[in-house]
């Protein structure tokens, strides 16, 4: 790789110890990826916590804050595996939290900003066209290329500190212009209705796509999405089909024209999304029972709005005994929502706000056998997709019959599939 004067620097030790390192390991990403040189970044993303990191990844932090190191750009920390305020309510392991107290020591000395949240780019930092970001986290990344048109690649954490400790990262992938053109289109006929439809959506999309190094673009939609559509839309979309960017026309920055998206290219395959599809989609979760143990709102963290619409759901009306209902946002979404009333309604109707961590993250094989707890409900596509890997029976359905569910410990009857 082409280093700069600066770079060079790095690499001869003058920025210290642990920016050598650092260095070194992006050149070897960067000679295994095939990129040129380097390109600065103004905002890293990191996934750090125990859940993700472990033994080995608080000892390599550990290692970087007793050489001295600090990040020289703005690093953000992505959601938690602890509610230090909460643990013992949902019944964490206190070596579990222990631990994750002194991982968030270790990172505040590197200067990170603990923020903790998966939806950075909804509360923190709004990355601008073409800025070039070093982000880690899928829901965050798929954000930044595909929203925004800001250009980052999946950065894992010890990448993604690299670039905090550099300011720089290699220049392969998303970073350039030949990565971001289309490839499949998929013209999309069915309703959207619900944070859950558009997470299907993107578990269809991924399913169909399954190649980090491919970008889909979705034609014909049929309504304008929210934020928080494309929210679920694009963390589905990154954990069906590890997918890193898509294309939406005439939403989508970079997609203004099918021409836009593509590049003036032809699209490589085409599949049509229909209401056929989406009904398949929710049949590949189906009950096994009626009963529900407990119902997640999570993965991503829930806006302001998200918890506005599950206050305005429970109408006051509280959670079965046999139910638990559980929503997890971000500090400062979760400051606001005190403020507005909704973090009281819903802890009112027995339900538990979480705040700087996400529910799948949180070991919640061992919660769940501390509860006894079998069947999850969600409208989280991603989180649906998650959890049956710890031994967990998913259910994904919209954020109405979820609260219905929660309300009255059974699935209703709109909501069986099976």
């Amino acid at each position: 790789m082409k280093l700069t004067d600066r770079e060079q620097r790095i690499r001869g030790g003058e920025a210290g110890e642990p920016a050598r390192v650092a260095i070194e390991q992006q050149i070897a990403v960067g000679d295994f990826f095939g990129a040129e040189a380097f390109v600065p970044v103004t905002n890293v993303h990191m996934m750090g916590d125990m859940e993700v990191m472990g033994d080995a990844g608080f000892a390599f932090i550990e290692t970087l804050v007793a050489q001295g190191g600090r990040f020289v750009v703005p690093v953000t920390t992505n959601a938690r595996c602890v509610d230090f305020e909460r643990a013992a309510s949902v019944r964490q392991d206190p070596a579990l939290v222990a631990r994750e107290r002194a991982l968030v020591a270790h990172l505040r000395a590197l200067g990170a900003l603990q923020v903790d949240t998966c939806i950075n780019y909804q509360t923190v930092y709004q990355p601008h066209f073409g800025e070039h970001l070093a982000w880690g986290d899928t829901g965050t990344v798929i954000w930044a290329n595909s929203v925004t048109g800001a250009r980052t690649n999946y950065e894992a954490g010890p990448a993604a500190v690299a670039a905090g400790l550099t300011g720089v990262t290699p220049a392969y992938g998303y970073h350039l212009d030949d990565q971001r053109a289309g490839g499949p289109r998929f013209e999309v006929r069915c309703a959207l209705s619900d944070y859950a439809d558009w997470g299907a959506l993107g578990g269809i999309v991924g399913r169909r796509t399954l190649d980090y190094w491919t970008v889909p673009v979705l034609t014909g939609m049929p309504a304008t999405p929210t934020g928080d559509d494309l929210k679920h839309f694009g963390a589905a979309l990154a954990s069906y089909g590890s997918c890193a960017m898509y294309h939406m026309v005439g939403v989508t920055p970079e997609a203004r024209t099918d021409a836009d998206a593509f590049r003036a290219r032809e699209p490589a395959t085409s599949h049509v999304v229909d209401d056929a599809a989406l009904a398949a989609f929710y049949r590949t979760y189906p009950e096994n029972r009626p009963e529900i143990d407990v119902v997640v709102f999570s993965g991503p963290q829930l806006s302001v709005l998200e918890l506005r619409r599950v206050v305005e759901l429970l109408r006051g009306r509280r959670a079965h005994g046999n139910t638990a209902l559980i929503v997890t946002t971000d500090f400062a979404n979760r400051e606001v929502a005190r403020h507005l009333g909704y973090v009281k309604a819903i802890e009112d109707a027995g339900g538990q706000v979480l705040s700087g961590a996400c529910w799948y993250i949180m070991e919640p094989a061992k919660m769940a056998a501390a509860f006894g707890w079998a069947n999850v409900l969600t409208n989280s596509a991603k989180v649906a997709n998650i959890i049956g890997g710890y031994r967990l029976h998913p259910i994904l359905r919209r954020t109405d019959i979820c609260i219905e569910a929660a309300v009255t410990g059974r699935l209703p009857a709109e909501g069986r599939l099976a």
